[in-house]
């Protein structure tokens, strides 16, 4: 088995590809050490020293390390367990789910949102390591949760102000902001 790594936008993550699903549909994100208790994986991940974030993807897996830890120093541990999970197991085997589906509850606004973070901007982020999931909209605002590589990325600021707020001002009139919920 080969694993690939890519650098991602946010210095702090590190985005694996084990060249094989990793999960079976949506996204799960394990910002804390106590959030993986119910996955093997995300679980094993966290007993490496250095290691502060979890994230999967539909193909990769992205993790976010503290800044006085370098990645020269965790890659060979990550590589290995990564390795070793996968030896024994067909992908992650979890149920969180994180798509933003329409419910028949949501206006038509928060519909048209929903569609055009699924269609055009998520699968954009997830090439960085990174997942953004509707969270609610309010009197104009569209509030959005920032998961793996695009939490604390020093450049998800300005993805979200220049290049999703202004998508969904342009398709959307009634949202006049976009805002992280994770700030």
């Amino acid at each position: 088995m080969f694993i690939q790594t890519e650098e991602t936008p946010n210095p702090a993550t590190l985005k694996f590809l084990p060249g094989r699903p990793v999960l079976e549909s949506g996204t799960a994100d394990f910002p804390t050490k106590e959030s993986a208790d119910e996955c093997l994986l995300a679980k094993t991940l966290f007993t490496i020293k250095g290691i502060s974030g979890v994230f999967f993807g539909s193909d990769f897996i992205t993790l976010t390390k503290l800044d006085q830890y370098d990645w020269l120093v965790l890659k060979p541990k990550i590589l290995g367990f990564i390795m070793e999970y996968f030896m024994h197991h067909e992908k992650v085997e979890i149920q969180l789910e994180t798509t933003s589906v329409s419910s028949e509850e949501d206006s038509d606004v928060v519909k048209e949102i929903k569609e055009i973070l699924d269609g055009r901007i998520r699968p954009a982020v997830a090439m960085d390591g990174g997942d953004i999931v509707f969270n609610r909209f309010e009197n104009g605002i569209v509030y959005l949760e920032m998961q793996g590589a695009c939490s604390g990325c020093p450049s998800s600021t300005a993805t979200l102000k220049t290049g999703i707020e202004n998508m969904l001002k342009h398709y959307i009139p009634e949202v006049q902001e976009v805002r992280a919920t994770n700030e």
